[in-house]
């Protein structure tokens, strides 16, 4: 039976791990990063900003945490607010609280979804970003490209592993004892190999990415990937692992 290295964090794990044991496959879960929410800031007038974007399911769950403590009375301005998400789960979790968002595109990640914005809505406009400590600033940096201005807001930080989990992964990628190593983030990719001290990786453990841009941030780093899905999401990145791995 083959073992996948699942290196989301602990609150996200377990629907992935339960997708690659429909087929037949062991896990492994290792969070390569732990989060928690950022003190200190605050939610500002939604009626600024022309937009506001969200990257990631964590985005979406400590804005709206603090949103709804603190300033409910903006949570239909937030509603009223022309909102893009990256991933189809982003925007799932947004559409909980009532918040419809532009269409996902098919490829799911910050360079493609800008694709899809006209320059004209940009120029001379406000936006606002909602991010993580380690988020690569792709979506601030082509609105500046455009004219646009954007605002940004870290809602939550990026912890990594304990030294004790790292060394248990040490040895049983040492020993052959993982067949696939599988990131869901540029910040998964970065934090391990950061962990690990190295970027070695036995020839016959696949490297699996969710996505293009998780797939670019572990070829910046100088790893090679094996695996991406068709469509960026659990369900098909389970399903392309599971058939790289037959």
């Amino acid at each position: 039976m083959k073992t996948v290295l699942v290196t989301r964090p602990k609150h996200q794990a377990e629907p992935f791990v339960r997708e690659l044991e429909q087929y037949g496959l062991k896990t492994v879960v290792f969070p390569t990063i732990e989060i928690r929410p950022v003190a200190g800031w605050s939610v500002p007038d939604l009626t600024r900003f022309a937009g506001i974007f969200f990257t990631s399911p964590n985005s979406v769950q400590f804005f709206l945490e603090n949103l709804l403590q603190t300033a409910p009375e903006e949570l239909k301005n937030l509603q009223q607010a022309r909102v893009w998400a990256v991933g189809k789960a982003t925007a799932g979790d947004l559409e909980k609280h009532g918040v419809s968002t532009e269409p996902v595109p098919k490829i799911a990640d910050a360079v493609n979804l800008m694709s899809g914005i006209d320059p004209k809505e940009i120029e001379g406009k406000t936006f606002l970003f909602v991010r993580g400590s380690l988020s690569l600033g792709t979506i601030p940096e082509l609105l500046a490209q455009r004219g646009g201005v954007c605002v940004e807001v870290t809602v939550y930080e990026n912890l990594q592993p304990s030294l004790e989990d790292t060394q248990r992964i040490r040895t049983l990628l040492s020993e052959g004892k993982l067949d696939c190593l599988s990131f869901t983030s540029p910040s998964t990719a970065i934090n391990f190999f950061e962990a690990m001290g190295s970027k070695e990786v036995p020839e016959d453990v696949r490297i699996a990415a969710i996505g293009t841009t998780t797939s670019g941030a572990l070829e910046k780093i100088g790893i090679r990937v094996h695996i991406v899905p068709e469509y960026f999401d659990g369900p098909s990145f389970a399903k392309a692992i599971a058939e790289a791995l037959s």
